[in-house]
């Protein structure tokens, strides 16, 4: 039973930056790795950042030098900032989350998406 609540989408013009966040909650033993992933229309779902807890990160090429993605383990929550926005990052942004509940099973959950549009 874990909840994942993303914030921060919106219009924005080419050039311009947007800070994402996604909170996740519930009774787990922790949270390992939190992403944030995308899909654009006729296009798969593709993975954007990840960061571990211990904050080892890692960039899909098309972003990187654009995106940083960090978290805050404290408030269980992760953030995408996302700087010099192309049109081509117009895309439903999809938090996820991944770790262990207090059982020892694993669990990956997902928010429901916040749209990002990138246009003059």
């Amino acid at each position: 039973q874990v909840q994942l609540v993303e914030s921060g989408g919106g219009l924005v013009q080419p050039g311009g930056s947007l800070r994402l966040s996604c909170a996740a909650s519930g009774t787990v033993f922790s949270f390992n790795s939190m992403g944030w992933y995308r899909q654009a229309p006729g296009k798969q779902r593709e993975v954007v950042a990840t960061i571990t807890r211990f904050g080892s990160t890692n960039y899909a090429d098309s972003v990187k030098g654009r995106f940083t993605i960090s978290r805050d383990n404290a408030k269980n929550t992760v953030y995408l900032q996302m700087n010099t926005l192309k049109p081509e990052d117009t895309a439903v942004y999809y938090c996820n989350a991944e770790g262990l509940y207090r059982s020892s099973s694993s669990f990956s959950s997902w928010g429901q998406g916040t749209q990002v549009t990138v246009s003059s």
